[in-house]
């Protein structure tokens, strides 16, 4: 009988902590990391703040369990793209590229830890930075076809400055200003508009190698 109360407790402490961790989650999707208080954290779960510092010690150790049971690049990290036919690097590349583009304006959670990013020095965060550049860097060894001379820094530098406008643009949807160049970034018409230029300037890139 004894056993069976031990393990019916650990249960329930598992899902009080599931319940708490997707708490986290709901807030950053909707909220954003300043929401994320003991206070609002415990209301979301319904639960006791008591329990928060009983089970994960701080809201800064429940936040960073959350953010480290969250694997956010991996959905579009290159080297998981599906290429139902043969496709050359150029193409990969470019598939790649409008992966990310497309990964980033579905995933809200991951907008707003790219704004967090921007403007906390937190380890959990530095940590997911990392895990950006090596799916940043996958993108570029993954498609000079091995011809690194002289042109390889100046071709890293484009793949570089299409991130970057990728990231910028998807980010500014989140702060309600979705307008860039008389582009409006919730639109699907204008989202097309963007993926061919990025199409456009992959291309380019690659003829640079």
């Amino acid at each position: 009988m004894s056993r069976k109360i031990v393990r019916g407790s650990i249960r329930n402490k598992e899902k009080t902590k599931q319940k708490i961790l997707r708490a986290v989650g709901k807030i950053l999707r909707t909220k954003g990391y300043l929401e994320l208080t003991v206070s609002k954290i415990a209301l979301v779960a319904g639960f006791d703040k008591k329990l928060i510092y009983e089970y994960f010690g701080s809201t800064d150790n429940l936040i960073d369990e959350y953010i480290r049971m969250k694997d956010y690049w991996s959905v579009i990290d290159e080297k998981k793209i599906d290429v139902d036919l043969p496709a050359s690097e150029k193409d990969l590349l470019e598939l790649a590229l409008l992966k990310q583009f497309e990964g980033i304006r579905k995933n809200k959670e991951l907008q707003k830890i790219m704004l967090w990013q921007l403007s906390e020095n937190r380890p959990i965060l530095a940590e997911l930075y990392e895990q950006r550049e090596e799916v940043g860097q996958g993108l570029y060894l993954n498609s000079t076809e091995s011809n690194f001379d002289e042109k390889s820094e100046e071709y890293r530098a484009s793949i570089a400055i299409v991130l970057a406008g990728i990231y910028h643009l998807n980010l500014s949807t989140v702060t309600k200003h979705s307008n860039f160049l008389g582009f409006d970034l919730t639109s699907e018409d204008d989202r097309r508009k963007i993926e061919k230029a990025i199409s456009d300037i992959s291309s380019y890139a690659h003829q640079i190698i």
